[in-house]
């Protein structure tokens, strides 16, 4: 039976305090009026002008001396125009040109006082979408860390489910990692559930389409597109969706564990059959509620857009960090005296997947990205455009961390048998899916008003360490080896 380390357990412990204190702080920083805004813009322009300056003072003078011709051009400009005018009039009578000064006089002031108008307007919307962006920074940053951590142990549940309905020899002593891991799904469930009924109580702004004046057509707001989409987008039937899969997915997860806990102590392979006919209806089912699931929860933050890859690319995403999970865990286990009949050839079939899931996602990535880029459709291709101006650096270092690093590193058969090196990359490629789903989430939610900071990591530490204390507590529940496993010994002898 395992033990769950102490300083493994303060540690986890310290990740979520130190988590809950930057995510306090992430809400109690955020602006909470326009008022907020216009005091952070001025102080950012402030900044920028100062940095400027002092950087270069002589392009400053420059754009002084600049300006100044330009207004003295404008002034000779008016005074040559005024001149016409008044020649222009004096063949006119008096009155009629006294007349004709109200005239014109009385119109420039209408048009400058709608021009105020419109101006004063159109600043206070762009205050309010800003005020907007900056109240979702840190619900946007607790929802990208969730939905991470909870669909890593999905996609081990996954993982797991396709071992037990391929009835695959050489994974069986893995499982109880497996089972180990998978346990997060309710925790985690549970909490990103709160989170998407928070959204739909309005109590922040992270999918636009809640927002009931988009659908009012008396309103400025108002969108014919999210009106079309309404019957599919509405908060009742987007719960509905959201309770169904978390509810088949978790008890998919207690009763394939309760089944392999009871074949332990089983005299035949009633309950092994038993999960293998579950796991074969639960990939059906999950193959299909995966795909509406990153409909639901990730491509609908932006809902001009859409893909059918997507929901192969979200899978592939989450797919991949599970297994360099199960990696990670398991090469910890090994080194601290557990899991004896684990070799080399175990993880070198694990960094195998991790390899060959982080083709398969860079497959989707560019497959997805080239031909929407090509085809160059406004409402498509708006949605890399947007990543490309604002998100360079994440957008682009996502693509090397998922992709280019797997694939130097993992490529050789004898590194896939290393363990600092499985590790290492495990380390590189959990890292790059949480900037992948960083960045599937913030640009429709903060925008260009990103960047990595307190709520970011707050978020981040809380649910690593939920993540830690859940799944190394859940481990010393059960044996750590299936003894009932009809594949047991032949996972045991597992050697190629």
């Amino acid at each position: 039976m395992y033990t769950f380390s102490s300083k493994l357990k303060t540690f986890s412990f310290i990740l979520m305090a130190l988590g809950v204190i930057g995510i306090a702080v992430g809400f109690l920083n955020a602006p909470k009026t326009i008022e907020d805004v216009e005091k952070l813009l001025a102080d950012s322009h402030h900044h920028e002008a100062s940095h400027s300056e002092k950087v270069a003072p002589h392009a400053a003078d420059a754009h002084v001396v600049a300006d100044t011709v330009k207004v003295a051009q404008i002034h000779s400009d008016s005074t040559h125009v005024g001149t016409n005018v008044v020649v222009d009039s004096t063949s006119k009578s008096s009155d009629t040109t006294m007349v004709t000064s109200a005239v014109v006089n009385d119109h420039n002031d209408n048009h400058d006082a709608n021009a105020d108008a419109h101006s004063h307007d159109d600043h206070k919307a762009h205050l309010e979408h800003v005020l907007h962006q900056l109240q979702n920074k840190p619900w946007a940053a607790l929802y990208v860390a969730c939905i991470f951590f909870m669909l890593i142990s999905v996609g081990v549940l996954a993982f797991y489910a396709i071992q037990y309905a391929a009835q695959a020899g050489w994974s069986p002593i893995l499982f109880r990692v497996m089972e180990g891991i998978t346990s997060y799904l309710l925790p985690g469930s549970i909490i990103f559930f709160l989170l998407l009924v928070a959204a739909g109580l309005h109590f922040n702004h992270l999918f636009v389409w809640m927002d009931p004046a988009v659908l009012d057509k008396a309103s400025v707001k108002y969108d014919k597109l999210i009106d079309l989409k309404s019957g599919y987008l509405n908060v009742p039937f987007f719960l509905g969706r959201a309770a169904l899969f978390l509810i088949v997915w978790n008890l998919y997860r207690h009763f394939s564990r309760k089944n392999s806990i009871a074949q332990d102590n089983s005299t035949d392979n009633t309950f092994y059959k038993k999960n293998f006919k579950m796991s074969a209806a639960f990939l059906v089912f999950f193959i299909v509620s995966e795909s509406i699931m990153s409909w639901d929860w990730i491509m609908s933050v932006d809902p001009h857009w859409y893909s059918t890859l997507f929901g192969w690319y979200v899978f592939a995403s989450f797919f991949v960090s599970g297994i360099t999970v199960i990696a990670m865990v398991t090469l910890y286990l090994k080194s601290k005296g557990y899991l004896e009949h684990v070799n080399t050839s175990h993880i070198h079939d694990l960094a195998k997947f991790m390899f060959g899931i982080s083709i398969f996602w860079t497959y989707l990535w560019f497959s997805q990205f080239m031909l929407i880029w090509y085809s160059n459709i406004p409402e498509e291709v708006t949605y890399f455009v947007t990543r490309i101006e604002h998100y360079k650096l994440p957008f682009f270092g996502m693509l090397a961390l998922n992709f280019i690093f797997p694939l130097l590193i993992l490529i050789n058969t004898d590194f896939k048998r290393l363990t600092w090196i499985v590790v290492m990359a495990g380390i590189v490629i959990l890292f790059g899916h949480y900037i992948d789903f960083f960045n599937m989430i913030m640009p429709a939610t903060v925008g260009d008003q990103w960047f990595i900071g307190i709520p970011e990591i707050g978020a981040l530490m809380f649910f690593l360490g939920l993540f830690i204390f859940v799944v190394f507590t859940a481990l010393t529940k059960a044996p750590l080896v299936p003894k009932g496993n009809p594949f047991i010994e032949e996972s045991k002898h597992f050697h190629y």
